[in-house]
Parts: C-alpha cells; sequence; structure tokens
C-alpha cells in the first residue's frame, strides 16, 4: 500500500497483493475493527469460548456454527435457560471489553461501537473510561497494526483463551458475569477442537506458543494499554499508540489544513508534503459528512514518516482499526459543525500532539486564538 501511495506499484499490483494475504473467507487477517469485535464478543461471553477465529468453511468452523444454533435454542425462551442479551451485557461485561480492547491493542472504532452498545443496555460509559482503564492494563499481544503477526499466528499462539485466563489470574476482568454458557468467565479460558465428528472444549494453553506474539501479564510488551485520550484547546481526541513507535509519540510542527481527503492526497501526489507537519482533516464528523474511515491516508503519511518527517494526523474523521503507525488524533470533539476549534486552525500554526502527556494543542496566543472565526467548507 505504501508503494502504491508512491506510485511504484500499480493497482492490479496492490489488489494482487492483498488477495494474496488472505488466508480464505472470513474478515481480514490483520487485528483490525472486525477482529476486535470477535474478541469483544468473545470477553463479554457472547461467543462459544475459542470461536472467534476460528477459519469458515472448515469442519471446526461447521461444528461450532451448529453448537451456536443449539445454545442460541437453549437460551430463549422456550429453551428453559432464558438468558436474553439483556442478561449478559451490564457493567462487568462492559469493563470486561474495554479491558479487553486495550489488553489486545485493538481498534479506535470501538470507542465508538462499544459507547453506543452500552448506551443501548442503558448504561453510560465515555473515553474517559477507556483512558483511565489503559493506564494500569498491559498490552499482551502483537497484531498487525501492532505487530508484524496476523490473526493466525494469535490463535496458533494461544488465542481469545489463554487472553482471558491470564486477565481473570490478574484481577483484571470480572468472573462474575453470565455468559453464553452460563455463570462466570472463567468457561471461556478454553479452545475448541474436534474429537472426530465431536466438538469439545478444553483448556486454552498454559503459555503463550508464540512470545513475538502473545505474552503473559507478567512480562507484557507495554505496561499500559495503547489507547489515550488527549485534550487541549483542540478539544478531545482518541489516539491509538500501540503501533506508534517512542520516537513518534510526540510531534510539534507547523500545521496543513485540509477540507477532504482527497486535498490531502492531490497535496501528497504533487510533491507538496515532503516536510514535517501535522495535518488537520477537518469537516470529517457525523454532522459533516457522516464521519468516512480515513485509512487511506495511512500510507502516504507513513512514507512521509518513513523519510524522516516528523507528521501526525488531527481530524475529527475516524480511521480504520488497522490504522496505527502513524500518530493520530482522530474522533476530535467537538467537530467542527458543532462548534469545534479545529476550525480556528490556520496553515502554519504550531501543533503539539504529545501522547506521553495526553496533550492536543494549538500553540498560538490566546488573543490570536480568540479573534479568530470558524473555518467553512
Amino acid at each position: 500500500r505504501q508503494l502504491y501511495a508512491q506510485g511504484k506499484a500499480t493497482r492490479e499490483e496492490l489488489l494482487d497483493s492483498e488477495a494474496a494475504s488472505y488466508h480464505g473467507a472470513g474478515t481480514c487477517t490483520f487485528y483490525g475493527t472486525a477482529n476486535s469485535n470477535q474478541m469483544l464478543m468473545e470477553i463479554m461471553g457472547l461467543h462459544l469460548p475459542g470461536a472467534a477465529f476460528i477459519t469458515p468453511g472448515t469442519p471446526l468452523r461447521d461444528a461450532l456454527t451448529a453448537e451456536a444454533t443449539r445454545r442460541a435454542v437453549a437460551l430463549s425462551q422456550e429453551g428453559g435457560n432464558y438468558t436474553p442479551v439483556g442478561h449478559i451485557v451490564d457493567e462487568k461485561a462492559i469493563v470486561n471489553a474495554i479491558v479487553g480492547l486495550l489488553a489486545t491493542g485493538g481498534s479506535t472504532n470501538h470507542t465508538l461501537h462499544l459507547v453506543a452498545m452500552t448506551k443501548a443496555a442503558g448504561i453510560v460509559i465515555d473515553w474517559d473510561d477507556f483512558n483511565e482503564l489503559s493506564h494500569v492494563v498491559p498490552m499482551i499481544t502483537r497484531i498487525y497494526p501492532n505487530g508484524d503477526a496476523d490473526i493466525n499466528r494469535f490463535q496458533a499462539a494461544g488465542g481469545p483463551g489463554f487472553v482471558i485466563r491470564e486477565l481473570l489470574d490478574a484481577g483484571l476482568v470480572h468472573d462474575d458475569v453470565t455468559t453464553v454458557m452460563g455463570k462466570g468467565l472463567r468457561a471461556h479460558c478454553k479452545e475448541p477442537f474436534l474429537d472426530g465428528d465431536k466438538l469439545v472444549f478444553r483448556d486454552a494453553a498454559a503459555s503463550s506458543g508464540d512470545e513475538n506474539v502473545l505474552r503473559g501479564v507478567a512480562a507484557p510488551f507495554a505496561k499500559d494499554g495503547g489507547m489515550i485520550l488527549v485534550s487541549g484547546n483542540l478539544g478531545r481526541a482518541v489516539m491509538k499508540i500501540s503501533a506508534v513507535k517512542e520516537q513518534h509519540r510526540i510531534v510539534e510542527a507547523p500545521a496543513l489544513t485540509f477540507n477532504s481527503q482527497e486535498d490531502f492526497m492531490h497535496a501528497y501526489q504533487a510533491g507538496q508534503l515532503d516536510r514535517d507537519f501535522v495535518a488537520v482533516l477537518r469537516f470529517q464528523g457525523p454532522r459533516a459528512n457522516g464521519m468516512p474511515e480515513l485509512h487511506a491516508l495511512t500510507p502516504a503519511l507513513a512514507n512521509l514518516q518513513d523519510a524522516g518527517r516528523h507528521v501526525a494526523l488531527v481530524t475529527d474523521g475516524r480511521m480504520s482499526g488497522a490504522s496505527g503507525k502513524v500518530p493520530a488524533a482522530i474522533h476530535v470533539s467537538p467537530e467542527i459543525l458543532a462548534g469545534g476549534p479545529l476550525g480556528l486552525v490556520r496553515d502554519g500554526d504550531i501543533i503539539r500532539l504529545d501522547a506521553t502527556t495526553g496533550t492536543l494543542e494549538a500553540l498560538v496566543p490566546a488573543e490570536v486564538w480568540h479573534a479568530r472565526s470558524l473555518a467553512t467548507a
């Protein structure tokens, strides 16, 4: 993708490369939003144990599908063990979900999805909850984009059952919850396998099968969860730092403002971005244009970063779960159409994005800042 962004690979070569990277049908092989969803459903007790990453079209997946159907019937009102979703998704299950997301370096999109799910359950959480938990939850996986491994290597190293057991043993998640298997999250410290044609669940691996991909809580890849809240005179934003190297976690550079991702790409392709800068991409929030995914910008920004430029992205839009190499303050709130201060930024303003202190600031004199009018699209 980075070569394609540089014009050194054709679209056909890009598509061939992407097709070759997938092992089969199902979700992406990297740890993006879809696979983060899978992990969260496991740790919330909404999946059969170990079902998340079993390859579609295999006998084991077929057996799990059949068993899931039987469990769904058993949990219905007619099944004699009535357990609706509302009896499973409570405050403790939500905390478990956030901890699981942080411990595995999951997608920033879940700072939207989990908030919405929780609200549907009659519970209120916000980004402060993610931020506070991130300071005490260690990251114990390295799956792309937080590492080089794909989801299959994670599964082979121990998978969700190993992660859940480690978090339970460390007292980081609640065991006293209801799941599709009954009472207690420890029922999900398992992995499925076939004994002949019979589906059986056995204890998850006692130790990681690959410590380059999966580790125990006692020796994590990072002591924190790799997703933080940044704030300042530009508003509040989410920042995923699990894939950002230490030397890129502080960026202080002049702003370049863009009103669309197409404007950014035109500037990049015209060779206008070979410099240190913070791309301020505005009018990308829900009210402006439905909050599109801006992952297409990542290869261009990554190329500039690899070339030694100090670059970052600040936007009221969102990124793919596959993003993370380049420092990015996303979901900036309030968005411009709600009066957000991104609209006060002008080209050349010095922007400081500091993941070590949680700072997102335009270094502009207060009298100049407050005298400005909001930009228009």
